[in-house]
């Protein structure tokens, strides 16, 4: 499996904007889709957005369309989320997953990375 880590979060005021990355190493990032997830408080993880390898196609939840932008850097083994116009309900713990094209389920997670976003 690939290992993941993610960075970047923190606090921000409503309106702002964060990137977060995740950083791939282990197996080879090629051939792996992408994805974010998020964990608000006393809530189940949601999907956020998602890409695919090589990076041609991106999906989003609704709740972020136009605001969160996913890309990757596959040179670099690693995936990014831009979030801007950040809102207080976008507060929670972000976390990247990795899922082996032709695999239906995301089999490597990060440890996540808190984003906290004030009123």
């Amino acid at each position: 499996q690939v290992q993941l880590v993610e960075s970047g979060g923190g606090l921000v005021q409503a309106g702002g904007s964060l990137r977060l990355s995740c950083a791939a190493s282990g197996r080879t990032f090629s051939s792996y889709a992408m994805g974010w997830f998020r964990q608000a408080p006393g809530k189940e993880r949601v999907f956020v957005a998602t890409i695919t390898w090589p990076g041609g196609n991106t999906a989003y939840a609704d709740s972020v369309k136009g605001r969160f932008t996913i890309s990757r850097d596959n040179a670099k083994n690693t995936v990014y989320l831009q979030m801007n116009s950040l809102k207080p309900e976008d507060t929670a713990v972000y976390y990247c997953a990795a899922r082996m094209t032709g695999q239906p389920q995301f089999g490597s997670w990060g440890q996540g990375t808190h984003v906290t976003v004030s009123s």
